[in-house]
């Protein structure tokens, strides 16, 4: 970037542009997505997903930012601070923003003990985000996010991801291909639903599992309800909570997943 100029202008075309590209209508009518921050830009990188321009300033890097930027690939431009910070999603920009292609969708090839997370109309990011973290942290080789809910390459989702929709498989389906393919791959359907009578760490949880999840005011629609098994979350008998919020309830079958194949594959050793 030496001796190239500073864009300080809030109605220069390409600050214009980066306000524009927080729509998703516009983002998808280009085909990109905006990545902020170095720790997501890192991941974007290791996932694949590199950026083709970079807006920096220098004024705003964190440490994290300032050693990224010059490994980082992509056409550069440099922004004053009031021209990143009106383009910036964020209270506390670290001076590093991407524009990159929007990846195809990634459907695994499973293996025998695959897990994926079903998300059948989740409308929060912030859900969406924390779900893909957790599915990344416990194993987890894909999420399958079905209906026009929450963008899963998002602005917000990315940040709430911590960059983890990068680093796993995520594909955007309509109902009758995602329950195609899980069928043919031979995967057990398990909906995680409060009124299940079983609770989840009761259920067989090994092989290949879908784990399916609706949104919290509605919940799975019926036809995803006929499943092979249906969990619930047990409430503390005095508690006013009647369901958790869905990324907690996610993260915690999740994590019964891998404890079931750890004590699995303990078991195949003795």
């Amino acid at each position: 970037m030496s001796g190239a100029e500073t864009i300080t202008s809030l109605q220069n075309p390409h600050v214009k542009r980066l306000v524009r590209l927080r729509n998703r209508r516009e983002r998808e009518a280009h085909g990109v997505i905006l990545i902020e921050g170095a720790r997501e830009l890192a991941r974007a990188v290791q996932g694949s997903v590199p950026p083709h321009t970079l807006y920096c300033c220098p004024e705003l890097y964190s440490p994290e930012a300032r050693s990224l930027a010059a490994t980082l690939p992509g056409d550069r431009l440099e922004l004053s601070r009031a021209a990143f910070e009106k383009v910036s999603g964020r209270e506390n920009p670290d001076g590093l923003l991407g524009v990159a292609d929007l990846p195809a969708p990634r459907l695994p090839e499973p293996g025998n003990d695959a897990v994926l997370v079903v998300l059948h109309g989740l409308e929060k990011p912030g859900n969406v985000g924390a779900i893909l973290r957790s599915a990344d942290a416990a194993g987890a080789q894909g999420v399958l996010v079905l209906g026009r809910g929450a963008d899963p390459y998002g602005p917000n989702v990315i940040r709430s991801s911590q960059g983890s929709v990068f680093t796993m498989p995520v594909a955007v389906l309509d109902e009758g291909t995602a329950l195609e393919w899980l069928s043919t791959r031979g995967f057990t359907t398990v909906a995680c639903t409060p009124d299940a009578p079983r609770t989840y760490w009761d259920a067989p949880l090994t092989g290949r599992v879908a784990l399916l999840l609706g949104t919290e005011h509605a919940g799975l629609p019926e036809s995803w309800r006929h499943t092979d098994h249906s969990v619930s979350i047990p409430m503390h008998e005095g508690s006013g909570a009647d369901s958790l919020n869905v990324a907690t309830a996610a993260a915690l079958v999740l994590f019964e997943c891998a404890r079931q194949r750890r004590v699995q594959e303990r078991g195949a050793r003795t």
